[in-house]
């Protein structure tokens, strides 16, 4: 029998499918045995690709962080170290709302993964260009990252019930309204985001004259 024109597996089509798995069902639906039925090879095929399962969701991790954009940070453009913070927070956030159940993977750090150290380095090297130290840098990528995957990792709304009577105001005089934020969720956390980002960089920006003003030593 004639070989197949193309590899029943690769690299890429474990993680795509690995991938689908977590989006649809959690990180707990992800074992080798469940993949290898979902590609529709032998178990041990996989290992021509991946070690373990702990490589496979390292490799659908990172396929998220290849998601986020960060053409904010090009030399060339035209956006100052606010708006590129600003924007890059916006994308990353997005990617990962896309992708809610591989966030406790992704706020664990890059490790090894290609695309994770690739956005560490672009925001790191973006900000000391910016004119902050080092240190500070290295602070502010980490800053981002706990803000970021923190805003993804739930849903402050979705906490509450949609049932009035779970609120006596007897008991929460001021949570009268708190059974109708169920049904706004995205508006309320969206909203939340936005805050705390603009509160976050305008801190920054505050910290970021200070830093300017204070004369380096030789």
């Amino acid at each position: 029998m004639a070989r197949p024109r193309k590899p029943l597996l690769s690299r890429d089509r474990i993680v795509a499918t690995a991938g689908a798995l977590v989006d649809a069902e959690g990180l707990g639906a992800v074992s080798t045995r469940r993949l290898a039925a979902e590609l529709g090879v032998s178990g041990p095929s996989l290992y021509n690709h991946f070690r373990n399962k702990d490589e496979i969701l390292d490799a659908v991790a990172d396929s998220v962080s290849a998601q986020v954009d960060l053409s904010m940070f090009d030399e060339d453009d035209a956006r100052d170290w606010r708006t590129a913070l600003y924007d890059y927070a916006v994308s990353y956030r997005a990617a990962l709302t896309a992708h809610p159940h591989i966030v406790p993977v992704l706020a664990q750090g890059p490790g090894r993964r290609p695309a994770g150290l690739r956005v560490a380095d672009t925001v790191f090297g973006a900000m000391v260009r910016a004119g902050w130290p080092p240190a500070q840098a290295t602070h502010i990528g980490a800053l981002m990252r706990y803000f970021i995957t923190g805003s993804a990792l739930g849903s402050f709304a979705r906490g509450f019930v949609d049932d009035e009577t779970a609120y006596d105001p007897a008991d929460y005089p001021h949570l009268g309204q708190a059974h109708l934020l169920a049904e706004r969720q995205q508006r309320v956390d969206e909203g939340a985001f936005e805050t705390g980002l603009r509160a976050l960089i305008d801190g920054l920006a505050g910290q970021y004259e200070t830093v300017r003003a204070t004369p380096k030593s030789s």
